[in-house]
């Protein structure tokens, strides 16, 4: 069983920043794969970026350039830097991993960017 807590999510105007954190239940080391989602209203849920073991990543070519993420084992965390937001970012921001043949997922995080 795997637990994922999202926050950082919030109002923010276009341009603006905001920092995500998605904390696991237990060691983050053993995923092979972490990543973070959005779905916006009446959209599919879609994949925004994803971070290996090893750190290497992975970008939506709309998020290229202005989101980073990134993995802290010691605290069980992964990030989402987002910057130079725009409106068309707002949605709700799921964290993900799958393991054991599961797909885990956070309760989501709400991200709305006014223009």
């Amino acid at each position: 069983q795997v637990q994922l807590v999202e926050s950082g999510g919030g109002l923010v105007q276009a341009g603006g920043s905001l920092r995500l954190s998605c904390a696991a239940s237990g060691s983050i080391a053993r995923f092979n794969s972490m990543g973070w989602y959005r779905q916006a209203p009446g959209k599919q849920r879609e994949l925004v970026a994803t971070i290996t073991s090893s750190s290497s990543t992975n970008y939506a070519d709309s998020v290229k350039g202005r989101f980073t993420i990134s993995r802290d084992n010691a605290k069980n965390t992964v990030y989402l830097q987002m910057n130079s937001l725009k409106p068309e970012d707002t949605a709700v921001y799921y964290c993900n991993v799958h393991y054991w043949y599961i797909d885990y997922w956070g309760q989501g995080t709400q991200v709305t960017v006014s223009s």
